[in-house]
């Protein structure tokens, strides 16, 4: 119990960090108020990400004195961590997409409802099972997260004055996100594949170096070798011109490769829907400090959406703790 709570702890700490930096490198503007500038390079940030990510693996299986394995590694299981990898490279540009056409909070809201992509994938691709009232919890997540969506009303800019949602953008956002949760629950179901069909040979340190890795690889083939795309040059002309985006674009990385850790280590040793369930909630600080330090509003409708996603989460934990005495 107590290296469980650790690991929710680490989490909690590394991803509220990372969620507000996430929030400012993305949605907030550089330079001055005639000029203002939004860092949109998402693919860069995403190399970012994965290269300091698998750096931070290496060191941390060279303190703890665990070895990488290259040439014993099974070819298939390289395959696995490939495939585990691409999925995350063409995951998150779709949800960093989303957010041109919705707010912050709804993105997060929305990741809430990674509990039905988990299940739905390990259901339909690897056949597993599970108990009756996890599909009722992810049903009320569901049922939350499309109340939040019908309240998201009008909301008034800086200067007063009314604004409406564009409800065309905001459904194409809602898909790109929905996309990115499917994704993404198709990544966490591969995790728990490769965890259960190699126990022996893969730790989370192992999945998380070769994951991010691999994603590197990826990330600097497409930006590098795409004969159409000059988002490289243009991130760097960028940086160059507001040097403040490299100073959050480090701290985004370096928070998000911490919590790796703690997120990879809870995924070996309790599964993809305990972490999920535990990521989750903390989505729901992550969303409180966005509204609060961002100066979002919601509607009493939305805050009916948030209080009914959590409580699903809440009633998921009473279960499993009545389950365990």
């Amino acid at each position: 119990m107590l290296r469980f709570t650790v690991c929710v702890v680490g989490i909690y700490t590394c991803f509220l960090t990372w969620g507000i930096v996430q929030e400012r490198v993305s949605t907030t503007s550089y330079g001055d108020e005639n000029a203002p500038n939004k860092f949109k390079f998402f693919i860069v940030l995403n190399l970012v990400q994965s290269l300091i990510a698998s750096l931070v693996a290496y060191c941390y299986m060279r303190a703890i004195r665990r070895q990488i394995h290259l040439r014993s590694t099974p070819y298939d299981l390289y395959l696995k961590y490939a495939q585990v990898a691409f999925f995350s490279c063409i995951g998150s540009p779709f949800g960093y997409a989303s957010l041109r056409h919705i707010d912050y909070p709804t993105m997060i809201l929305g990741k809430s409802c990674k509990l039905v992509p988990v299940m739905l994938m390990n259901i339909l691709i690897y056949r597993r099972r599970f108990p009756p009232y996890k599909y009722l919890c992810v049903s009320m997540i569901t049922a939350g997260v499309s109340l939040f969506m019908l309240y998201h009303h009008h909301h008034e800019d800086d200067k007063g004055t009314r604004i409406n949602n564009n409800n065309g953008n905001s459904m194409w956002g809602i898909f790109l996100l929905g996309t990115n949760l499917v994704i993404d629950g198709l990544t966490n179901a591969t995790q728990d594949q490769i965890f259960r069909t190699h126990p022996t040979i893969v730790s989370g340190q192992h999945m998380m170096f070769y994951m991010n890795f691999i994603s590197s690889l990826f990330s600097a083939g497409y930006l590098v070798l795409h004969p159409y795309n000059d988002e490289l040059r243009v991130a760097m002309q960028f940086c160059a011109a507001h040097p403040a985006v490299i100073r959050d674009i480090l701290l985004f990385g370096f928070c998000g490769a911490l919590g790796q850790c703690f997120i990879f280590y809870t995924l070996q040793f309790y599964g993809s829907l305990r972490l999920v369930t535990v990521t989750v909630t903390r989505k729901l600080f992550t969303m409180l400090l966005s509204v609060f330090w961002f100066d979002h509003i919601l509607s009493f409708g939305q805050w009916c959406g948030v209080a009914l996603v959590f409580s699903a989460i809440g009633l998921e934990a009473y279960i499993k703790k009545i389950k365990s005495t």
